[in-house]
């Protein structure tokens, strides 16, 4: 029988490394939900990560913003993409904290769903309180104006390190808050809402215990994922590289459990 990660015998600290190779314990909330691929079901082919455990398919596909510029989606789809996250909008890092639309977010949105990947949107997130958080998600609303989208629209509360960050000083169990506030007020409107994190965010930085309702997008660019929570979409790269996109993209791969 396989060995997944929920079935070990964790320790009660689980050690792993962030972007920068420094390393850090992480103590398992075993109240969130767990993750329970099996090591064995990823595979590598061409450079690009697979899961081949039973019960379970995968695909790849791309995140992307103004920063990619403009970009083939034919090429994309025929470069073996399935689907695309595209960054709908932005709040602003100072005190200000403007609501901005990614620039290039409506020629993204068309011209992905034009090529026939599926889509889902993210929006890049600075929320210090759940009245904040809900803005950030009908800004999102408003500028989707009911369009349908195939995949989830994420929240995607990111460390600014530079100076004045208005998120410097959030407590861990506000941005809980503000993710939940956030991800309700999405599905209240018929959308998948789901959060995106990293390592660091889900050790320090998250509640994953308060988190279960809501799918993981889970960020780790180590040739394995590292975590112990459960993930539906892991972008495994920030460097990579796709036909019809100028420069580095970053890349998913989703793993999809079989409709029973």
């Amino acid at each position: 029988e396989e060995v997944s990660y929920s079935m070990l015998d964790l320790e009660e600290e689980w050690v792993f490394v962030d972007a920068m190779g420094l390393e850090y314990n992480l103590e398992v909330d075993y109240k969130a939900n767990l993750n329970t691929y099996s090591e064995r079901g990823y595979y590598y082919e061409n450079d690009l990560p697979f899961y081949d455990g039973e019960g379970y398919t995968c695909r790849h596909g791309v995140d992307v913003s103004y920063y990619q510029e403009d970009i083939d989606w034919e090429k994309v789809r025929e470069d073996g993409i399935e689907f695309a996250i595209i960054r709908l909008g932005y709040r602003g890092y100072g005190t200000a904290g403007t609501l901005n639309l990614d620039a290039r977010y409506e020629q993204n949105i068309q011209g992905a769903k034009a090529a026939g990947l599926d889509v889902g949107v993210y929006f890049f997130a600075q929320a210090i309180n759940e009245q904040e958080a809900v803005e950030e998600a009908e800004f999102v609303l408003q500028h989707l104006d009911g369009r349908k989208l195939e995949m989830p629209i994420v929240y995607d509360p990111e460390t600014v390190l530079e100076d004045g960050a208005r998120t410097t000083g959030v407590s861990r169990e506000q941005f809980t808050k503000n993710a939940i506030a956030f991800c309700d007020r999405i599905k209240e409107a018929g959308y998948q809402p789901m959060i995106y994190c990293n390592m660091l965010w889900q050790a320090f930085e998250l509640d994953m215990s308060e988190l279960t309702e809501y799918p993981i997008w889970y960020a780790d660019y180590e040739p394995y994922p590292q975590t112990p929570y459960h993930f539906e979409i892991w972008q495994f790269t920030q460097k990579g590289s796709v036909d019809g996109i100028k420069g580095n993209v970053d890349i998913n791969l989703q793993i999809i459990k079989d409709k029973e």
